[in-house]
């Protein structure tokens, strides 16, 4: 999928010519990180615009209407959170462990004039911390199901909902999810890949 093609489809999900040029703007500033990082696998690189940035943008429709900011787990190379949040208007945290990749980060939300924070830390000691104010988490290629509910949980119980990029293996991550949690949920298709989901996390509770 060329740039182009990419912006006639960010079109049918509302993103504005002003977002999407920003949104190209990241894109410049990690394929330019990317060659000192690895930020993204090197063998989605030439379809960047389909893989990575038409996959981020398609969690726009799912949002709940009223949600003021968001949080993303493992955010690493910034997507879906930076072009979530610059085509949404949203303020983002983002939640990172790895010290080069959350400099990244950081200088992308300068760049791209984001409203949002950096947390450099691991996902098992959110919890330790003050939750801020989110209204959805999100999570792309992270990790099973059943482990990022885990990761998930201290917003989720703040009221949070998930929305999560999951692929073909999603009815066995649910059943084994199921082993360890009561999950009301619902899937919506994904446009980038026939085999995938967004799997829309309602409610999440141990069992």
């Amino acid at each position: 999928m060329t740039e182009e093609e990419a912006w006639r489809l960010a079109q049918t999900l509302n993103v504005s010519r002003e977002s999407w040029s920003r949104v190209a703007r990241f894109v410049d500033l990690a394929l330019t990180w990317q060659r000192r990082i690895n930020l993204i696998s090197p063998a989605s690189v030439d379809d960047i615009w389909q893989r990575h940035v038409i996959d981020s943008l398609q969690l726009l429709p799912h949002r709940p209407t009223a949600a003021k900011a968001f949080a993303d787990l493992g955010s690493g190379s910034g997507f879906p959170a930076l072009p979530l949040a610059i085509a949404s208007g949203l303020g983002v945290h983002m939640y990172e462990s790895n010290g080069k990749k959350a400099a990244f980060l950081r200088e992308a939300l300068r760049v791209c004039a984001v409203p949002g924070t950096v947390h450099l830390m691991r996902l098992e000691h959110v919890y330790r911390q003050a939750i801020p104010p989110v209204q959805f988490v999100t999570a792309r290629a992270l990790a099973p199901l059943d482990v990022l509910l885990g990761w998930a949980e201290p917003f989720l119980t703040s009221g949070a909902r998930g929305l999560f990029h999951k692929g073909q293996d999603i009815g066995a991550e649910l059943t084994q999810a199921a082993k360890s949690w009561r999950i009301q949920f619902c899937t919506h298709q994904s446009l980038t890949d026939s085999r995938a989901v967004i799997l829309e996390v309602e409610e999440a509770a141990r069992v």
